[in-house]
């Protein structure tokens, strides 16, 4: 996931950040739709520092984790070197969408990845992903929304655009995919946050737009902005799941809103559609 923070210790000793809170609102939104699922064999595309991988992991799946980036890969394997002793995950450091894996997964899972994508490139994607799922298998993605919050953060961070609930369900049915699921996400924390979280970015990361798309969407997965993407220890007491259980509850009544920030999907190709 993007916007993430360098790890700390997690609940099992090794590392895990205290984090931003509309990601710890999306882990729990997340966490809460996996618990529908039976643990399976996972593709995630896009891993940032390794929090939904965590969050997979623990949910007893096993897969592996695509990303252009050599350094997030070298994070993620030494994050999760136990595991990959396990064979339970790899971290591959390849272009999904060049992947010639022949295996099939239960569950394709892209976190704040689509919107880096070119309009033909978006199909592509729904391709690949159609190709390496199971039949019966579930897509889930994390996109930005409302195009009218368009910032800063989304320039530096090689943003194509952000999704709306009719793009993303006309985005489903052009490329024969049905949709399960769609809700918006972190309203109203994250936009109370924006302007703050805009300043930061501009103060700390301008400099980057000068980078090309690609260089910005490779640095999108491990960004240090203090007090936007990591955060001091001590803030672990008012940024961890208590205390946001509130706010997560909050933006589960607000899943329908325009306004959200990010969007949450699921999906199935059309050929194996299941109702969920």
């Amino acid at each position: 996931m993007n916007d993430r923070a360098k790890p700390g210790p997690d609940i099992e000793g090794r590392s895990m950040a205290v984090l931003p809170p509309g990601t710890i609102l999306q882990l729990m939104y997340l966490d809460e739709r996996l618990r529908r699922l039976p643990p399976g064999r996972f593709i995630e595309i896009g891993p940032g520092s390794g929090e939904i991988t965590q969050v997979l992991l623990r949910r007893g799946w096993t897969g592996c984790s695509y990303d252009l980036e050599p350094r997030t890969i070298r994070r993620l394997r030494e994050r999760f070197a136990a595991e990959i002793s396990e064979h339970r995950f790899s971290a591959v450091n390849q272009d999904f969408l060049a992947t010639d894996q022949e295996s099939k997964a239960d569950l394709v899972i892209s976190c704040m990845v689509m919107e880096h994508l070119e309009d033909p490139m978006q199909s592509q994607f729904l391709r690949v992903a159609e190709r390496v799922l199971k039949p019966s298998g579930l897509m889930i993605g994390l996109v930005p929304g409302s195009p009218a919050h368009w910032g800063i953060e989304d320039d530096i961070a090689g943003h194509c655009r952000r999704y709306t609930r009719s793009s993303i369900e006309a985005l489903a049915a052009a490329n024969q995919w049905s949709l399960q699921h769609l809700a918006g996400l972190t309203f109203p924390v994250s936009n109370l946050l924006l302007p703050i979280s805009n300043f930061l970015v501009k103060r700390s990361e301008s400099s980057k737009l000068g980078m090309s798309q690609l260089e910005r969407t490779k640095e999108s997965g491990r960004r240090q902005v203090k007090f936007k993407t990591h955060f001091p220890s001590v803030l672990g007491m008012v940024l961890n799941r208590s205390t946001m259980l509130p706010a997560h509850l909050i933006q589960k009544c607000f899943s329908r809103s325009e306004k959200a920030l990010v969007l949450y999907f699921e999906a199935n190709p059309r050929s194996g559609a299941r109702n969920g």
